[in-house]
């Protein structure tokens, strides 16, 4: 798994560090989503696929290729 984030979607919610904090982070200064693991390991894929799937800004998409 790969996973990618577009920082002009953002809009800040919070939600993906809330379900992933291993692999999501917020900047200080305006909320932006910081992508901390782009390959997390195996046990953490259905928590990063939720946390896409719940994304109010459609800011992350993961690739199963990877």
């Amino acid at each position: 798994m790969k996973v990618f984030v577009d920082e002009e979607k953002c809009c800040g919610a919070g939600t993906c560090v809330m379900l992933a904090p291993d692999v999501f982070d917020q900047r200080e200064e305006d909320g932006i989503v910081i992508l901390l693991d782009e390959h997390p390991s195996a046990e953490l894929h259905a928590t990063v696929r939720e946390a896409a799937s719940v994304c109010p800004g459609v800011a992350i998409s993961v690739s199963e290729d990877a």
